[in-house]
């Protein structure tokens, strides 16, 4: 792996500085909200390195028992995204929702240099510890980020590219980030940019299986937009009275549900509110595939949605499926 490169401290420092200090400048830096955040809020000197400081092996495992299904769930995830992202030279990170790093994919060969920089399982990548990074700002703004060099806070941190992207839990709440990051010298931003569209893939899918884990024997209903639409996993859970008894974060902020409404609104009435198109497609299409399933059984389909035949009958008579 290239060695890191770093911007001297004192001119970064210095950057940074000016930049926070001038309202102009404010409106025209990518990440000055971030950097202002980091200087006044959190009070770190963008010059001073973060001192290290890694959680013990009986921590992490707390940790890691503590983000429920995040790391079962992410596993298959990380691999599948580390067998393109390593060969690279870059380390795959996944974090909680604090910005404690608590499991990585890296390459024996380029493991030391990483956690020489501190990325490394059971280190704080949060906006208070680090300032501006990959990890800590998608945590602090709820949004993918790609935070190149010299963006960084820290210039300890200056020499590397972080594609960060957040993990929405099962009710829409913060659940981690994961994040790819390289060192290289000869990474180009739009090679980044590249790098980030993969990464908010696999956190779309770890979101969707999250909910799908968390909803487990509930009928599982991907919206019109489907599940990796451009804003965001598109689920919603029903129980077999057809109530909405959970909904991804997109879900809920597309569909305009409130947390009061889980348990009680009738998918129905999400049909009468104009959304009837793409969740009737959507009802069918579940239906079918459990009729496919099944090999044309009806009674055995409707144990499949977990619903009775009856209503398996009249739902499928209302979309205009042959049964």
């Amino acid at each position: 792996m290239t060695s890191l490169t770093r911007t001297p401290a004192r001119n970064h420092a210095e950057i940074v500085q000016s930049v926070v200090a001038s309202s102009s400048a404010l409106g025209r830096a990518g990440f000055a909200a971030s950097w202002r955040r980091s200087l006044i809020h959190h009070k770190i000197d963008p010059g001073t390195p973060q001192p290290s400081e890694r959680l013990s092996e009986s921590e992490m495992r707390a940790r890691r028992e503590a983000s429920g299904l995040l790391v079962q769930i992410a596993t298959p995830v990380l691999d599948r995204l580390a067998r393109a992202a390593c060969d690279a030279g870059c380390t795959v990170l996944l974090s909680d929702a604090s910005g404690l790093v608590l499991d990585e994919r890296v390459r024996a060969g380029d493991a030391r240099d990483f956690h020489a920089s501190d990325l490394a399982p059971g280190t704080n990548w949060s906006e208070g510890a680090q300032g501006t990074n990959g990890i800590g700002t998608c945590l602090a703004e709820g949004r993918p980020v790609v935070v190149w060099r010299d963006q960084h806070f820290r210039a300890t941190n200056t020499g590397l590219t972080c594609m960060g992207a957040p993990v929405f839990g099962a009710t829409g709440e913060l659940a981690g980030v994961i994040d790819v990051s390289s060192a290289r010298g000869d990474m180009t931003e739009g090679y980044a940019r590249l790098v980030a569209l993969t990464v908010q893939d696999a956190a779309q899918r770890i979101e969707a299986d999250l909910f799908r884990a968390s909803y487990d024997g509930a009928r599982i209903l991907s919206t019109g937009a489907g599940e990796t639409a451009p804003q965001g996993v598109m689920l919603l859970a029903l129980d077999r009275d057809d109530l909405v008894i959970g909904a991804t974060r997109a879900a809920r902020r597309h569909l305009g549900i409130e947390d009061a409404q889980i348990g009680r609104l009738p998918a129905n009435d999400l049909l009468e509110l104009g959304l009837r198109g793409g969740l009737e497609e959507a009802q069918r299409a579940e239906m079918a595939r459990a009729l496919a399933r099944s090999g044309g059984n009806v009674s055995a389909a409707a144990r499949d949605l977990g619903i009775g035949r009856a209503t398996f009958y009249r739902k499928a008579k209302a979309l205009g499926l042959e049964v």
